[in-house]
């Protein structure tokens, strides 16, 4: 039993040894694979694993990296033109199942040709995934062996893909400054900017919601006895949240049919910048046009001194340290008071 079997085919030999499990071409380790199902299945995990768009460049980029080491294979038979290797290309490839190819209009003087592909595995495996449109591996790997032979950088444009219902699959090459490397760099930009993008959404998402809850938070009005609110003056304030705080209260107090409405400042920032000096200010007599009384609360002898800082002067306003007190001030004014039943 001959368990080194070989044969030639159009000039090209295979060799199988069955004892070791080798397949050779041309005198080099080789592989098979059923390309409707393993082939396919490769590609299929490749697009599952890194997404289809990083999956063409990783397709492009090792069909081009490919095609240089065939590029360096015809290099190193001396005798060969570039013209020859060019023939010799298109009988190896089919010999070797990768469909048949046809190049055209080779010039070396600008160092450009038209090729063309029929039936090439890349195809086939596209029609197994049921894609609509081809490949890049196949395009780009025939820009590597050109960028050999041709000892000048060459690039591609596809004209028409077979997949697409054409007879061929058509590709234009020409010297170019366009490079794998570069492509890769592109697309790790492409997918920085992505992420950044989706972090950005997720920072305004969030930033909506914070705003909603602070609208929510920035006056808290509670009802405390019969026609007496309180407010209470958390953190710091600027120009737009303190208009907010200034329309949310007016909007409320008349649910509230609010004789007295106390501003308690124990929770405001300790700095009481200008915007909240002016908001106070504003909500004073705001309120008192509507016909509500306001009296501040919770005035530390901190607090007191940046408010005289800041040129506010609030010496027509009824101001107590303690919530309670003005508690008790507003339930005089309006003749009661609390007592404590034992």
């Amino acid at each position: 039993m001959n368990l080194k079997p070989e044969t030639n085919v159009g000039g090209l030999n295979f060799d199988w040894d069955l004892e070791s499990g080798k397949f050779q071409f041309e005198g080099e380790d080789a592989v098979l694979f059923w390309i409707s199902s393993a082939m396919r299945m490769f590609f299929d995990t490749i697009e599952e694993v890194s997404g289809e768009e990083a999956a063409n460049v990783v397709l492009e980029t090792t069909g081009f990296r490919q095609g240089l080491i065939v590029g360096e294979y015809f290099q190193n038979l001396k005798m060969v033109s570039v013209e020859e290797a060019a023939n010799l290309i298109t009988n190896t490839y089919a010999s070797a199942g990768w469909g048949r190819v046809f190049i055209e209009n080779l010039d070396f003087e600008i160092k450009s040709f038209n090729l063309k592909l029929k039936d090439d595995w890349e195809y086939k495996v596209g029609v197994a995934q049921q894609k609509r449109t081809g490949g890049t591996f196949l395009p780009a790997h025939y820009a590597g062996i050109f960028t050999g032979l041709f000892h000048t950088n060459i690039w591609y444009e596809v004209v028409e893909y077979q997949i697409e219902g054409h007879e061929y699959t058509k590709v234009n090459y020409f010297p170019s400054s366009i490079t794998v490397t570069e492509n890769i760099h592109q697309l790790a930009r492409k997918r920085e900017v992505k992420e950044i993008q989706m972090l950005e959404g997720l920072v305004e998402d969030k930033t909506r919601e914070l705003q909603k809850l602070v609208q929510t938070l920035s006056a808290p009005m509670i009802p405390v006895l019969d026609d007496i609110v309180v407010v209470p003056l958390l953190g710091k304030y600027d120009e737009k949240r303190a208009e907010e705080l200034i329309e949310k209260t007016l909007s409320m107090l008349p649910k509230h049919e609010a004789s007295y409405l106390l501003l308690d400042l124990t929770g405001i920032d300790k700095d009481f910048s200008s915007f909240a000096a002016s908001m106070v200010e504003k909500l004073v007599s705001a309120t008192y046009l509507i016909g509500t009384k306001t009296i501040l609360v919770g005035i530390s002898n901190e607090l007191s001194l940046r408010m005289t800082q800041n040129n506010v002067d609030f010496s027509n306003l009824d101001c107590f340290r303690t919530l309670q007190h003005g508690i008790y001030f507003a339930l005089s004014q309006s003749g009661r008071r609390i007592e404590n039943s034992y």
